[in-house]
C-alpha cells in the first residue's frame, strides 16, 4: 500500500503538550463495528466484558537522552545521544545528531554530575550508532540515570522544555521492568482507583513487556508500505503469561491489548492456531491492512502520528476507513491527540 493513504491533516491545537489529572479523566473514543461514542477511561469497566483480560506492558522509561561531547585533536562537538535498545550489560544502540562527522572508534564523553561516563563507537549505521561503554550492568544504569533526562517524543520536546513533571507524566504507575525509551501511552491513563474498578467487574490483569524503542518516532520515508523496515524491541512473556492468555483464549475470553506495543508483543508470540507462547527475543513485526490477527481481540490505544506504522496498525484492526472517520469525528470533537493525549477503544471490526 502507498504510505500516503494514510495521512491526515492534524491541527496544532490537538496536540497534547501535558495529560489530563486525573490521568483517567482522559477521553475514550469507542470505535465499534464503524460505530463512534464518546466516553472518558474511567467508563473502561462498564465498556469491557465480564472475563475479559486486559493486557498491559509493564516496560519502565529509563533517561535515555544524553548530552556528549566529542573530541578530534583541538576541537570538539556536542553531540545528542537517544538510547533505543540495549545490546548488553555495557553497550547500546542509540540515535545521535549531528551523526555525519562522528566515526568508528571514537570515542563520547558524556556529562554526569558528580562522575563520568563514555563509550567507544564500535559501529555506525547513518545516525545510529553502536555503544560501548566504560560503565556495565548497575553502574551504568546508575550513571545513565545521572546523565541523561527522559526521551519526550518530538512532537512535545519540539514545543516546550523538558521539566521534572515529565518523569512521573512519562511514565505508568505499573511500570517495573526497566528498558524502553518511549513510554506504552495508552497506559498512561490508569489509575490505582481504575485497576480496583476493573478488578471488580472480574476483569483480569496481565503484565507483559516490550521494550519501546526510539524508532516508534522516526518517520517513513518510503512511498509504500512493503519497502519499510522496522527497528527491533525487545520482549518478554513468560511461560506462566503465556499459559495464562492461552488458557483465556480457548475459554472463549477476550484478549485486550492496553497499547499497540502489548498487541505487537502478543501477535509476534502467537501461532497460527491462537495459542500465544512463552518470547524472549526481539520483534520487528509491522502490521498492515490485510494482516490476520491470532491473538488480541479488542485494542486500547492513543492517537497516532499521520502515515505513521502504528496508524496503519490501528488501520489493520478495524479499517483504513473507519479510522479515518474516526481520526476525523475525534479531531472536530476535541480529542487530545499523541503521547499525553486521549485513547480509543477498538473492537475489530467483523
Amino acid at each position: 500500500m502507498r504510505v500516503d493513504e494514510f495521512d491526515f491533516t492534524l491541527p496544532e491545537d490537538n496536540i497534547a503538550l501535558r495529560p489530563v489529572e486525573p490521568r483517567h479523566n482522559s477521553k475514550l473514543l469507542r470505535v465499534k463495528n464503524g460505530k463512534l461514542a464518546d466516553f472518558h477511561y474511567y467508563d473502561l469497566p462498564d465498556l469491557l466484558q465480564d472475563g475479559d483480560v486486559l493486557v498491559l506492558n509493564d516496560t519502565k522509561v529509563i533517561p535515555a537522552r544524553m548530552q556528549a561531547v566529542r573530541t578530534r585533536g583541538e576541537f570538539k562537538s556536542n553531540i545528542s545521544v537517544t538510547l533505543h535498545m540495549k545490546k548488553s550489560q555495557n553497550e547500546w544502540v542509540a540515535f545521535v545528531r549531528p551523526a555525519k562527522r562522528v566515526k568508528v572508534g571514537e570515542t563520547l564523553n558524556f556529562v554526569v554530575e558528580g562522575g563520568r561516563l563514555s563509550a567507544e563507537i564500535l559501529s555506525k549505521n547513518g545516525g545510529e550508532l553502536h555503544l560501548k561503554f566504560d560503565k556495565s550492568a548497575a553502574d551504568l544504569d546508575a550513571a545513565i540515570a545521572l546523565a541523561g533526562e527522559m526521551p519526550l517524543p518530538p512532537y512535545i520536546a519540539s514545543k516546550r522544555d523538558y521539566d521534572d513533571k515529565d518523569v512521573e507524566d512519562y511514565q505508568t504507575i505499573y511500570a517495573n521492568e526497566k528498558g524502553a525509551v518511549a513510554a506504552p501511552t495508552a497506559g498512561l491513563h490508569f489509575t490505582d482507583e481504575l485497576f480496583e474498578k476493573l478488578r471488580a467487574k472480574n476483569i483480569e490483569i496481565i503484565f507483559l513487556t516490550l521494550h519501546v524503542g526510539a524508532g516508534t518516532f522516526l518517520p517513513m520515508v518510503v512511498d509504500k508500505t512493503e519497502d519499510h523496515i522496522m527497528h527491533a524491541e525487545y520482549g518478554l512473556i513468560t511461560k506462566e503469561i503465556a499459559s495464562k492468555l492461552t488458557v483465556a483464549k480457548q475459554a472463549g475470553r477476550r484478549i485486550v491489548a492496553v497499547g499497540t506495543t502489548s498487541l505487537r508483543l502478543l501477535e509476534s508470540a502467537a501461532n497460527d492456531a491462537g495459542e500465544i507462547l512463552p518470547f524472549a527475543d526481539e520483534t520487528d513485526i509491522f502490521i498492515t491492512p490485510g494482516y490476520k490477527f491470532k491473538a488480541v481481540d479488542v485494542l486500547l490505544t492513543n492517537f497516532h502520528l499521520p502515515k505513521s506504522t502504528l496508524f496503519m496498525l490501528v488501520s489493520a484492526f478495524t479499517s483504513l476507513e473507519i479510522m479515518q472517520n474516526a481520526y476525523k469525528a475525534a479531531i472536530e470533537r476535541g480529542y487530545r491527540f499523541y503521547s499525553y493525549g486521549d485513547a480509543c477503544l477498538l473492537e475489530m471490526y467483523k
